[in-house]
């Protein structure tokens, strides 16, 4: 369908409602989501926002073990505007404030980040349960009329939007280019109960090829936090076969005991990490099976980072709103479809990738080597940059979504 929101008098129908043939089809769509994750779920609500009629392609049954999901994101102020707008902000236990950040290098190097200096008082980040966000997006679609939840593409639709993940099927069936770099290194995810109380402090420590991560969860005062722990590649099998007393003992010596006691208090996630990028984020007459009209590639089936910055799921949530913002603002002739305002999204997403590529490709390569001499030009850099006063205040407020 073309032109801003509904035309042509399309009715949507509620929920258990019978359909009468008399009337419009409730299958006329304006847009298409394949992908039912969080990007995915969060875009569907956006475009209903502005009247759109929109079709999310999700599989019929929940996911395995979607329950008991270990993940955690850290979101921005931005994503959390975002999503406080859409009234699916988790609850404060499910989404733990950050008010300061210490990174520790392999030999003396050390960066510390407090929300009082850098942040203005607003705290660094927050730790955001996966299983919890999901769960309040998911009431939200139910509840929001403008969205029809299905289990294949429609017949139709005038942009097919593409939120399927790094291994999407729909971008592989368009004949995309996606362009990746294998780190050699699988991120490991589980919940640790500590002795201490993180006192909503993010640690992290860049050891020679690894990146270990304790994340503050379950509030202001709560003894859990989330991992996630890069792990060399031929590495990964033994680490994640180490029962959860050595599994613990492992990342109590890493961290120096800085929480003190650990134990396991969730199962374990692997995956590997990779840096990629689609060659193209839209296009127009795709390949895909049930794809007619212009298409659009968001989350990461566009792109995917390190996890050592935190950004993935951040940039993912930007790709939604830019979307939603260029078509927002588009000519009142132009459809949701049109080749000129998707090409606008594309060159924003990419721009404002290029800065978080650089950056978090840049220091996974600075801590993959080992020899002495780049141990120590490393340490050097984060103890300078520790000192550096305005460009550090730059950088954190530009990772936590704030200008200025």
């Amino acid at each position: 369908m073309a032109g801003r929101g509904l035309s042509g008098g399309a009715r949507i129908v509620p929920k258990g409602d019978s359909y009468n043939p008399a009337m419009p089809s409730p299958q006329a769509f304006d847009i298409c989501v394949r992908g039912g994750g969080i990007v995915g779920r969060t875009l569907a609500l956006l475009l209903a926002r502005e009247r759109l009629h929109v079709a999310l392609v999700q599989p019929a049954t929940p996911r395995q073990g979607e329950s008991s999901d270990v993940r955690a994101y850290a979101l921005n102020a931005a994503s959390r505007q975002l999503l406080e707008g859409l009234r699916c902000w988790p609850d404060p236990a499910q989404a733990t404030a950050v008010q300061a950040m210490q990174v520790f290098g392999d030999d003396g190097g050390e960066v510390n980040f407090d929300a009082a200096r850098q942040g203005r008082g607003m705290p660094l980040a927050w730790i955001v349960d996966v299983a919890a966000l999901e769960t309040r997006l998911a009431e939200a679609v139910r509840y929001q009329p403008q969205i029809e939840v299905l289990e294949h593409p429609p017949a139709s639709a005038a942009l097919t939007v593409v939120c399927e993940g790094r291994a999407s099927s729909t971008r592989a069936e368009l004949g995309v280019a996606y362009d990746t770099h294998v780190y050699g290194q699988t991120a490991i995810a589980t919940r640790l109960q500590c002795e201490r109380p993180h006192g909503q402090v993010a640690r992290q420590w860049l050891l020679q090829g690894e990146v270990m991560a304790l994340l503050p969860m379950a509030g202001a005062e709560g003894h859990q936090v989330a991992v996630v722990w890069s792990v060399p590649q031929e590495r990964a099998a033994a680490t994640l076969a180490l029962d959860d007393a050595a599994f613990a003992q492992a990342l109590e010596q890493i961290s120096n005991g800085a929480l003190g006691a650990l134990q396991v208090a969730g199962e374990r996630a692997a995956w590997p990490l990779q840096l990629a990028q689609a060659r193209h984020f839209v296009g127009t007459q795709g390949a895909a099976e049930g794809l007619a009209g212009a298409w659009v590639l968001a989350g990461d089936a566009a792109h995917t980072v390190h996890p050592l910055a935190g950004q993935g799921l951040n940039l993912g949530l930007g790709d939604a709103a830019e979307l939603v913002a260029q078509l927002r603002a588009r000519e009142g002739w132009r459809s949701v479809g049109d080749l000129r305002v998707l090409r606008r999204y594309e060159r924003a997403r990419k721009t404002a990738l290029a800065s978080m590529r650089l950056a978090t490709d840049g220091l996974q390569q600075l801590f993959a080597h080992n020899a002495p001499a780049w141990q120590g030009l490393r340490n050097w850099g984060m103890n300078g940059f520790e000192r550096s006063g305005p460009l550090k205040r730059w950088i954190a407020r530009q990772a936590m979504g704030v200008n200025g």
